[in-house]
């Protein structure tokens, strides 16, 4: 995952660790989302093209301790290998070929240059030209080649993932988001926002705006930036409150994740944005935050009320009090998250005799929370116990367990249960 201002002339470029954290989770999502696409014991390929839209020169040494770290291109050629070692093991009577393509696109020269070393140097030349692609060039021009590779290799579904790592805030127009969502039905973008960037420097040139560039013109009514922020007491936070659904909703996507990453050192707020089509997708992604609960934060509240709680807007406060007042995923949060959850479940379902499917319910409520689906069942399964819900199973029995729930159980107010306002 590149930036902007790495040097490649010379060698690997120096790494930040909040980039170190993007490697990580990345790292981590492709572990646990592998899995999820062999369903069947008798499934014999799996089709997937990963593309990385700002690669890097693929290699580079950590900033302070000078330690060398692969870039986002080898993280995800080993998580394929590791994934593929892992499905087909020993004791699994059909393997799974992993039929996976990777787009690799780099604008900077003298980063591709170094990617097209670095290929060499770990192990990975012969497959260049194969079933890894080295591209030269803006990620905007060649986006139209990639989606039509995606759609002739799996045209039904149309599975992919976008890593699109930008430095800033404006190299990923709102558009092309919406294109590879209307046109790849199965496609998932890890999306990186400097929104720290753009309260600090964007600014109206000539009367435009600058979110016109990546197809966001008129987010603000007509308010200019800096009239906002002469007269919003708190116009970061008013800036970032009116960006995020804007964003999701240009889009396209169905299911997004929010969160920031954290930064000890105060280098910015850095949205690492999850968008998706499906729910499923969205639930593997929010646990991996879980995991690395040390890395990731958002600032709103924990229940079905993420984004109504706001964000904290000082830099200072930020970052010497985020573990006070941010939501950090620690042991905590997840007590504060079931404890809402516990009020909030129940006035969804009172709110319809019928209830919900479990999918429905967790489809149609899971962007306004941190929450995971393995959370979500946790809470359900207390409250039927208590009887203050129901979870009846498609041929009609009750159900107890948050293990035993499937998407089809119908989640009913209870018929001796409270009455939830």
């Amino acid at each position: 995952m590149s930036k902007k201002h790495y040097e490649w002339q010379d060698g690997p470029a120096k790494l930040k660790q909040h980039s170190i954290a993007k490697h990580n989770l990345l790292r981590s999502y492709l572990a646990s989302y592998f899995p999820t696409l062999v369903s069947a014991p008798g499934q014999e390929e799996l089709r997937l093209t990963i593309v990385d839209g700002f690669a890097g020169g693929g290699v580079y040494h950590h900033e302070t301790t000078g330690e060398r770290h692969l870039g986002s291109p080898f993280i995800c050629l080993e998580a394929a290998r590791e994934a593929e070692a892992m499905i087909n093991h020993p004791e699994r009577a059909k393997k799974v070929h992993f039929n996976v393509d990777y787009f690799f696109v780099e604008k900077d020269r003298d980063a591709a240059n170094f990617l097209s070393k670095s290929m060499v140097e770990e192990g990975f030349s012969h497959r260049v030209g194969n079933d890894v692609h080295l591209l030269k060039g803006d990620f905007n021009i060649h986006a139209d080649q990639i989606i039509s590779h995606v759609l002739k290799k799996t045209p039904r579904s149309g599975r992919s993932i976008f890593v699109l790592d930008q430095y800033g805030y404006n190299q990923v127009p709102m558009p092309l988001l919406r294109k590879i969502f209307q046109k790849l039905p199965r496609a998932e973008v890890i999306l990186t926002f400097n929104v720290d960037s753009f309260n600090s420097f964007a600014t109206e040139k000539n009367g435009n705006s600058p979110l016109e560039k990546i197809g966001l013109p008129n987010i603000f009514e007509g308010r200019k930036l800096q009239d906002i922020k002469n007269h919003e007491c708190d116009w970061r936070a008013f800036i970032q409150s009116q960006l995020y659904p804007h964003i999701v909703k240009s889009a396209g996507s169905r299911f997004h994740t929010p969160f920031f990453i954290r930064s000890a050192k105060g280098h910015g707020d850095f949205w690492l944005m999850h968008l998706s089509m499906h729910p499923k997708a969205r639930d593997v992604m929010t646990e991996v935050h879980w995991k690395h609960s040390n890395t990731f934060i958002h600032y709103g509240g924990e229940g079905f009320d993420m984004f109504k709680i706001g964000y904290i807007t000082s830099a200072d406060e930020r970052f010497s009090r985020q573990g006070k007042l941010g939501y950090t995923f620690d042991d905590d949060a997840e007590k504060r998250t079931i404890e809402r959850l516990h009020e909030d479940i129940p006035r969804v379902i009172y709110a319809d005799e019928d209830g919900h499917s479990y999918e429905t319910l967790y489809a149609t409520t899971c962007n306004d929370t941190p929450a995971t689906s393995r959370i979500y069942k946790g809470v359900l399964g207390t409250l039927a116990k208590l009887k203050e819900i129901e979870i009846i199973s498609s041929d009609g029995h009750l159900k107890t367990s948050a293990n035993q729930i499937k998407d089809s159980d119908r989640i009913r107010p209870s018929r001796q249960g409270k009455l939830f306002i």
